[in-house]
């Protein structure tokens, strides 16, 4: 049995994938060239996201479309807000499956070198002033993402705290008002400000940031890997590793669809377990 490619598409998937696309219309009168099925163009993205391959070099004998099609329709299914919307519907589905855990929540912080200018790139504090972005990361008690934020690689982890807060969206999945806050919010020493501390307490969250001076491995951190262990996930994917592109809502993009990947496999996970 030939296993399938990371980027090929099942029926599950695009079930969840299709109604989110905006649809188009053609023209009745100069249609023009007939537009490349959506599915095979979303399978070319994924490539491009799995292996970090230029969009150039995609190679249209595959018949995903050429580089410049997958692109486009990636900037127009951006604008559209397709991915957060992904991203929520699997965290509902999550829920649903009681495999989402709002008892505790972790955030961290992951620079990667970005090769082109933009204004979420900055010059790293810690990398000989190379220019980087970071990648913001907030999950639930098991690592599953539950939001994620882009930011240059000099701003501050701390000043993403609140941000990813309110980047959680309302999860649904079971009856009542949907899920959005955490219990307990965990960070490590780098988060460690009253002033964002008490901001976090108004939000109704109980915050256990661990204080400077305390040992690695300690107090919140024997239960906050599980934010290290998701980037390891997300960066995976070859794209998020380094970053080729200009315009910062592309690099979300990926980001955010990125995040919406690792919760349809720990979906499936799930849904192993309980057959």
């Amino acid at each position: 049995m030939v296993r399938p490619t990371s980027w090929e598409v099942d029926d599950g998937l695009w079930a969840v994938i299709e109604p989110l696309l905006p649809k188009v219309e053609r023209r009745v009168q100069y249609p023009g060239r007939k537009r490349h099925p959506d599915r095979l163009v979303f399978q070319g993205i994924l490539l491009v996201l799995h292996t970090g391959i230029a969009w150039e070099h995609l190679p249209q004998e595959i018949g995903f479309g050429s580089g410049m099609t997958c692109w486009r329709r990636l900037a127009e299914w951006t604008e559209a807000g397709v991915w957060p919307r992904l991203h929520q519907v699997l965290l509902a589905l999550l829920r649903g499956a009681n495999a989402l855990d709002f008892s505790r929540a972790a955030v961290d912080g992951s620079h990667i070198r970005a090769l082109k200018g933009s204004n979420k790139t900055g010059r790293s504090p810690v990398d000989r002033g190379r220019t980087v972005s970071e990648h913001h990361l907030i999950t639930d008690a098991t690592g599953i993402p539950l939001a994620a934020t882009l930011t240059g690689g000099n701003r501050n982890d701390v000043t993403q705290l609140l941000p990813l807060l309110e980047a959680v969206p309302p999860v649904r999945g079971k009856r009542g008002r949907p899920r959005r806050r955490p219990d307990v919010l965990l960070a490590d020493r780098g988060y460690d400000h009253d002033k964002y501390r008490r901001l976090v307490w108004d939000l109704g969250v109980k915050q256990m940031i661990a204080r400077r001076g305390t040992a690695h491995g300690s107090g919140p951190g024997a239960q906050r890997w599980v934010v290290e262990r998701a980037f390891a996930h997300l960066h995976w994917f070859r794209r998020l590793r380094i970053r080729w592109e200009v315009r910062d809502d592309i690099h979300e993009a990926f980001l955010t669809l990125g995040c919406a990947l690792v919760c349809r496999r720990r979906l499936a996970e799930a849904q192993r377990r309980h057959s």
